[in-house]
């Protein structure tokens, strides 16, 4: 599952294109089950609030994080949510996308959601 928060509606949007099982996170939300993050930055590179209260009832159950931004801004605080998350939670960082991000971005994700949450057939 993909647990997101999306300000502008960028994220909503790829989302919406990655036909995954996914949560918006609303105030109060909690999981019980394993999932991505999906978040933007705010200001110059800070966790969003609703993100931060969200991480800290159910950061447990993070297994990455992707992180929408504005290149505009400047590298240096591009994405600057996913690397505070990412080393925080000691959660990987699987990508960085620049507003709705492109094609490969979608591969990038999916391939690592397949990867994560793979079910192992029965035998």
């Amino acid at each position: 599952m993909i647990a997101f928060a999306s300000r502008t509606g960028n994220i909503r949007y790829i989302v919406s294109r990655l036909q995954l099982p996914a949560v918006e996170i609303e105030e109060g939300r909690t999981l019980s089950e394993p999932y991505l993050l999906f978040t933007y930055t705010d200001g110059l590179g800070e966790v969003p609030q609703q993100v931060k209260r969200f991480m800290e009832r159910n950061g447990r159950y993070c297994r990455g994080v992707i992180v929408s931004g504005n290149s505009n801004f400047g590298h240096q605080v591009f994405g600057g949510a996913g690397d505070a998350i990412a080393r925080q939670w000691q959660v990987p960082l699987v990508r960085k996308i620049d507003m709705r991000g492109f094609a490969d971005d979608y591969e990038a994700i999916q391939h690592y959601y397949e990867q994560c949450f793979r079910k192992e057939p029965v035998r």
